[in-house]
């Protein structure tokens, strides 16, 4: 049997530097944590929530499954919402998915892989829902287009959850983001969907969409961002 010791060894290196680096990092921690995000993002190692966003611990409540996927009958996710935006009362729900995502590309090449297929099936809902915007995309940038607007969707799904309306109707600030990671350069995309009332839910849809279909093969970072 294996005790992973290299990993106990690199928890204890890492500890003493945040020590190092911050005396009382620890002893802020064990405190209530009090976030003002809650990242919903695909499981994938490469991935890290936290690194990507430059927060430090007890700054992002975090959800991760494979592919981003937010379905209404997802207790385990929904579960995560309802404590983020009810317990923590967070301010903001990031549904960030990236490119190169396995789980899409398994959708668009047709792959079986067992059990995750089931899974998988969600994001081919989506896949058939824009079939005609994928494969405009062309092979080469058609998983690009995929993975975009499965956050579109996911997001969207977020804000059509019992959850969230109530806590509009409750009149609680609450803004759902739909955002992409790119693994080739580390910077994040914003799909154009955000929303903060009912009422902007579907113009937010429509608008992000639109987005995707003018942006060719994949979305730019805005020139606010790129500048600052």
């Amino acid at each position: 049997m294996k005790q992973l010791p290299t990993l106990f060894q690199n928890n204890e290196r890492w500890a003493q530097r945040m020590v190092a680096a911050q005396p009382h990092f620890f002893d802020s921690l064990v405190k209530q944590q009090s976030p003002e995000y809650l990242w919903i993002g695909c499981s994938d190692s490469r991935v890290p929530a936290n690194e990507i966003v430059d927060l430090a611990p007890g700054e992002l409540f975090v959800h991760r499954n494979v592919a981003n996927v937010v379905v209404h009958t997802d207790l385990n996710c929904l579960s995560v919402l309802q404590y983020a935006v009810e317990v923590l009362q967070v301010k903001h729900v990031i549904v960030t998915g990236h490119y190169g995502c396995g789980g899409v590309r398994t959708v668009l090449d047709g792959n079986k892989l067992g059990l995750i297929d089931n899974w998988l099936r969600h994001v081919h809902d989506v896949y058939m829902t824009h079939r005609a915007l994928v494969d405009a995309a062309g092979k080469g940038s058609a998983p690009d287009r995929l993975c975009e607007l499965n956050v579109i969707e996911q997001a969207y799904h977020v804000a059509e959850t019992t959850i969230v309306q109530d806590a509009w109707a409750r009149g609680r600030p609450l803004t759902i983001h739909g955002w992409l990671y790119s693994l080739r350069d580390g910077l994040l995309r914003d799909t154009g969907f955000c929303v903060d009332s009912v009422a902007s839910i579907t113009p937010a849809y429509m608008r992000a969409v639109s987005l995707v279909r003018e942006a060719g093969s994949r979305i730019e970072r805005p020139p606010s961002v790129r500048d600052g």
